[in-house]
């Protein structure tokens, strides 16, 4: 199985900037993937999704299969081609959007039964089929294991059942992907809160990598309600017990303040729909949080969003324009907005992997922390 070299170029305390290296171009730790659900980083083209900063994209196992179809996907050429994105895809796989979307669905150790929440269609998941989808019909990059993501709050004995199945589901994801050159497979590390859980999720995980297995270790069962504090406690508890030499991957995580404080506890890459979700309701993205470009105070403010930030998005349009755009309802706002924060979340990440390598992240992360929610 192909384990993509990872090189970590810098350190300090558990903090690391690196270089993971693909087929398809290197991925700079720490690393924001923008959510592509649909074959599409929602209202960004994807050259704005580059020129942003962006290394790779994340595409929606869920979704797709469902339309426009896994199959007819790989028959248009795969992913990168129908989407038109030349660089690295990871894709999800599939098991969190069955837990959140599906209207009925009922899970065996085989996998998963779920209704459609587009038609109400029936369809079944299993780790098989979820790495066929990922690794041969969409021709991901980086695939997941398929998993079960533990609701929140789970008890002790209900997350460790939970754990345990996807760690039966991972040996499984790790049979089907097999031996192949130019893609790799992660694990999901589960266990909800409960820190002996994380340990032994983890240091199994490992173990089914001994001879081959993952090329790196997803923290899945966070952002799922637990807070921020709560989350911070559970990276501190996981990322001990996970290998030097693999990236990292928080899944679905997140705000600015979560992304400092995770690359603080060692994570090296992360996914999450903020910086567009966020962009098409009038949030703008800063280093103190975000604001509402709706207000009133911005409608005649013609200063640009974020001057400091090399995107035309950031540069170009003044605030009481955009405020004009997002009050009437013009699509241009919403787009103008999710280019804006996508940029402006692949600045942060810019910004500390060059204090790490500068040896001053730490005092970088104390700034941050003692700014943000400060506007």
């Amino acid at each position: 199985m192909a384990h993509f070299p990872f090189h970590i170029d810098a350190t300090e305390g558990q903090a690391r900037s690196g270089r993971l290296i693909t087929p398809r171009g290197s991925i700079r730790t720490p690393a924001f993937m923008p959510v592509g659900t649909s074959a599409t980083v929602k209202g960004v083209y994807m050259d704005q999704v580059r020129s942003a900063g962006s290394d790779i994209i994340l595409g929606n196992t869920y979704h797709l299969m469902l339309r426009p179809g896994a199959e007819r996907l790989k028959s248009l050429g795969g992913l990168h081609k129908f989407s038109g994105w030349s660089g690295p895809i990871l894709t999800d796989s599939g098991g969190f959007q069955v837990w959140s979307l599906s209207k009925l669905r009922k899970i065996t150790e085989e996998g998963v039964t779920f209704q459609s929440h587009l038609d109400g269609s029936k369809h079944v998941l299993t780790p098989e089929r979820s790495i066929e989808i990922q690794a041969d019909l969409l021709g991901a990059d980086i695939s997941m294991q398929f998993d079960e993501c533990t609701e929140y709050p789970s008890t002790f004995d209900r997350a460790k059942e939970s754990m345990e199945l996807s760690l039966r589901w991972g040996e499984r994801s790790l049979g089907a992907f097999g031996e192949r050159e130019d893609q790799t497979l992660f694990a999901i590390i589960q266990g909800s809160t409960h820190p002996e859980l994380r340990r032994q999720s983890a240091e199994a995980s490992v173990s089914q990598s001994v001879n081959g297995g993952y090329g790196g270790f997803a923290i899945g069962g966070l952002a799922v309600g637990e807070g921020h504090e709560m989350m911070c406690q559970t990276l501190d508890v996981t990322t001990p017990h996970l290998p030097l030499d693999r990236p990292r991957y928080l899944m679905g995580v997140g705000k600015p303040i979560d992304l400092v404080e995770a690359v603080y506890r060692g994570v090296d890459m992360f996914d999450c729909v903020i910086p567009t979700r966020s962009g098409r309701h009038g949030q703008v993205w800063t280093d103190s949080g975000p604001y509402n470009i709706k207000n009133a105070r911005f409608a005649e403010d013609e200063t640009a969003l974020d001057a400091n930030i090399r995107c035309a998005a950031s540069e170009d349009y003044s605030k009481a324009y955009i405020h004009h755009l997002i009050r009437s309802g013009e699509l241009l706002g919403a787009m103008i907005l999710s280019w804006h924060n996508i940029a402006y979340f692949q600045d942060l990440m810019a910004r500390m992997r060059l204090a790490i390598v500068e040896q001053r992240f730490e005092t970088f992360r104390s700034n941050f922390v003692q700014n943000y929610g400060a506007s």
